[in-house]
């Protein structure tokens, strides 16, 4: 059992790489006269099956892919943060005597993960980061525990380092969107005390509410961008390739929008109802003052603009970098199309700056 550092790291410049299901993106942001600078990104796809239910199938081509986009993008050999998905890794909040040091601390974890972690202790990575006061004693502390299977974190790992880039972090996915969406809420409509991010990603949508700025539910569906390439696939008889192809090139017969992608955003909309109702009755709450749309489906022309009207609040699209100074190479009309789904990348990249 190793503890692999989940949370803490120096302030030292670090790449946020982003390994989803369909591509690998990476996001480099500095710092310039106190502003952050968004100075390269890049999105590259993944053949099928390199990552399957978020297992890295094949490190190295894996590796070989995030090697090209780190030359792309000039940060070959550099220190990088990177995730494993929320599902993967097991937090549990303790309370722990105040008066121990982080050896201490370790050495206590170490003797009673048991009671913490359903799996043998050689095949977790474990980390711990004290979050403050106890509220049951004050003699003790909070402390945040996140413990992860050792192949989820060593797969990406092995990845990174076939691509030439030095992990550094492996932080938790919620943790990093989480990051990216506080640059954006000064930018949210007024009054909006509680916001939906509805992030659509490959094979899942996970809704988060968001109440003042902090994020306090998150659930996940199985749906996403792969149910409209198969219906692509299915209706044009095109492999998988071609459907990601021409579904991004938007290069379809003119029936794609009525009979393909229409049913597509209404199927969307109907996930985004049944999650909000599912929130809504476990809380006190029974409406939403805002909806921001995040993931690679979210910036489907119309798709906003629908869920605003299905829904009657307004509806914005994810953009983390809206706040940023944007650097000479990075192509802004892109950047606006792929803003989205850079999230979790983007909030790797803020990493440095803690």
């Amino acid at each position: 059992m190793e503890f692999v550092r989940l949370f803490s790291s120096k302030s030292r410049h670090l790449i946020g790489m982003d390994v989803c299901a369909t591509s690998v993106k990476l996001v480099d942001i500095q710092r310039q006269q106190g502003m952050f600078h968004l100075r390269s990104y890049g999105i590259e796809p993944l053949p099928v099956g390199a990552v399957v239910d978020k297992l890295i199938v094949d490190t190295e081509e894996v590796g070989n892919i995030i090697a090209d986009l780190a030359r792309r993008c000039q940060v070959v050999g550099s220190n990088a943060a990177t995730a494993v998905s929320g599902s993967a890794v097991i937090t549990k909040i303790i309370d722990m005597d105040m008066v121990l040091n982080d050896v201490e601390r370790e050495a206590q974890i170490r003797l009673d993960a048991d009671q913490y972690i359903p799996y043998p202790l050689e095949d977790v990575n474990l980390d711990f980061e004290v979050l403050g006061p106890s509220l049951i004693n004050d003699d003790m502390v909070q402390v945040l525990l996140a413990a992860s299977r050792s192949e989820n974190v060593d797969q990406r790992v092995d990845a990174l380092t076939f691509g030439g880039l030095q992990t550094k972090i492996m932080d938790i996915e919620t943790h990093a969107i989480e990051r990216a969406f506080g640059l954006m809420i000064d930018n949210l409509p007024n009054m909006s005390e509680l916001v939906a991010l509805v992030d659509i990603g490959h094979n899942q949508t996970t809704l988060y509410v968001v109440k003042n700025g902090e994020f306090v539910y998150s659930r996940e569906q199985l749906f996403g961008g792969a149910q409209l390439t198969e219906a692509i696939q299915n209706r044009y008889g095109l492999t998988s390739e071609e459907a990601t192809t021409s579904k991004r090139e938007l290069t379809l017969p003119d029936d794609y929008y009525p009979e393909v992608l229409t049913p597509f955003m209404e199927n969307a909309i109907q996930q985004i109802t049944r999650s909000l109702q599912f929130y809504f009755s476990s809380s006190q709450y029974s409406s939403i003052d805002h909806v921001v749309l995040a993931g690679g489906s979210s910036s489907i022309p119309g798709l906003a603009g629908m869920v605003q009207q299905k829904l009657g609040v307004t509806v914005s699209v994810a953009n983390p970098f809206i706040n940023m100074t944007i650097g000479p190479q990075v192509d802004s009309e892109q950047l606006a199309i792929d803003a989205p789904s850079l999230m979790a990348a983007c909030g790797l990249a803020l990493r440095s700056f803690d």
